[in-house]
């Protein structure tokens, strides 16, 4: 199978298999890296799609950039930014998401329309699992709030990304849990 790797800005992206108007976008999830997507590819391949597979904000070639976070906004970005990318290539997408780049992916892509959406172990309530965490460590947001950082054996705990995840679904004044849904290969909020 081909592999070209190229970067989008300072994202580097690989493009596996042979030329197709058919993609899938593979977008990884914590812990992993662009390559995580390489047995997905040659499945994908002999269905006759092309594989775009890219590095998340401080993950696989980027582990080391950790002025540019892996957080809602920087993934929202560069998910947006590859999105135009595949969406301007290729004449069919569609989409596979494992975990926080599902999450991601729900966050980036409500707007876009893909043939198929695949999704392994996806979040989709992050504050809901957040709040888990505070149970799981004995953390208070209160706490939070004052050391602004707190690390556990999960991953930090961020009172920033709290407080966006908050004004995320803070609507029309009132906090309302949206949840998402694929609905006709559409991403839709349900209220």
């Amino acid at each position: 199978m081909t592999k070209e790797k190229i970067y989008l800005a300072n994202i580097p992206v690989i493009v596996w298999g042979e030329q197709s108007a058919k993609a899938y976008l593979f977008v990884h999830g914590k812990m992993s890296s662009k390559e995580s997507a390489e047995a997905f590819a040659e499945a994908a391949a002999a269905k006759g799609y092309q594989t775009i597979s890219f590095d998340l904000p401080e993950h696989g070639e980027r582990i080391a950039d950790s002025a540019y976070k892996c957080n809602l906004a920087n993934g929202i970005s560069d998910l947006t930014q590859v999105g135009d990318f595949v969406f301007g290539k290729w004449k069919t997408v569609s989409l596979f998401a494992c975990s926080l780049g599902a999450y991601f992916s729900l966050q980036a892509y409500r707007e876009r329309h893909f043939e198929n959406c695949l999704f392994q172990s996806p979040i989709v309530d992050m504050e809901y699992l957040i709040r888990q965490m505070f149970f799981w460590f004995n953390i208070t947001e209160e706490q939070l709030q004052k050391e602004e950082e707190i690390p556990t054996p999960v991953d930090t705990l961020s009172w920033p990304f709290i407080n966006m995840l908050k004004n995320i679904r803070l609507i029309n004044g009132r906090f309302r849990r949206t949840y998402c849904t694929v609905q006709k290969t559409t991403f839709k909020a349900v209220k």
